[in-house]
């Protein structure tokens, strides 16, 4: 993954920022602080998941001010709770000094990994769709589920995840499979940002794929991978 680093013994450090998106004047998207966290923090453990690892600790990187602490850590918080998790140990640090005209922070996440599935048949998925900027907060019932993609992942409906950012389907599929010259097949705009990962890629087992349709719902769509 792009924002995860194996740093040995078995710890995963996965990352995400945000600039510009908050509560300030000169924000170019205007959420709450809270929101802002709670997209951050998702893509953070997405990343976690895709290798297999599960959070134990959270840095919370604060350049919106001090005002901002509680609200961002009330985002990562509804995160997990969303999730069905227990909220790990959450630290960091908030820029004090200096008072920025637009809100910045980032969510850093310390995963340990965990027993990885066995070899199946898979097929691959798309769920939920590009979204980015106003789009999240408009369309949020398009997003890709928190909730249902750990109840995937504790019932083995899923195998692999690989979260889609701002380079869009393709591009994360060429490097999920590690060849530039792949091409996809799907339903969706294959070039658009996913913003916070508002789409996700699934590996499902070809026995579990009727469960997956009847978890995920409508924005499950079959992925074709053509190499």
């Amino acid at each position: 993954m792009r924002n995860a680093i194996d740093i040995g013994n078995g710890f995963i450090v996965t990352t995400d920022n945000s600039g510009g998106i908050g509560e300030k004047l000169q924000d170019i998207v205007a959420v709450p602080d809270r929101i802002t966290a709670y997209f951050a923090a998702r893509v953070a453990l997405l990343e976690q998941w895709a290798t297999h690892a599960e959070p134990v600790s959270i840095l919370i990187h604060n350049f919106s001010g001090s005002a901002s602490w509680e609200n961002y850590v009330a985002g990562v918080t509804e995160l997990f709770r969303e999730a069905g998790l227990e909220v790990p140990p959450i630290n960091g640090s908030s820029e004090t000094n200096m008072e920025l005209v637009q809100s910045a922070m980032a969510v850093t996440m310390i995963g340990k990994k965990v027993e990885t599935p066995t070899n199946e048949k898979v097929s691959w998925f798309t769920y939920g769709i590009p979204l980015v900027g106003n789009e999240v907060r408009e369309r949020a019932k398009e997003i890709a589920s928190i909730a249902f993609i750990y109840e995937a992942i504790k019932n083995g409906i899923v195998h692999e995840i690989w979260p889609v950012g701002s380079s869009g389907i393709l591009e994360e599929v060429r490097l999920l499979t590690g060849n530039k010259e792949v091409r996809v097949e799907t339903v969706l705009d294959i070039a658009k940002s996913a913003g916070p990962s508002t789409v996700v890629l699934l590996a499902i087992p070809d026995m579990k794929i009727e469960e997956a349709k009847a978890l995920f719902g409508v924005h499950l769509n079959k992925l074709t991978i053509i190499t």
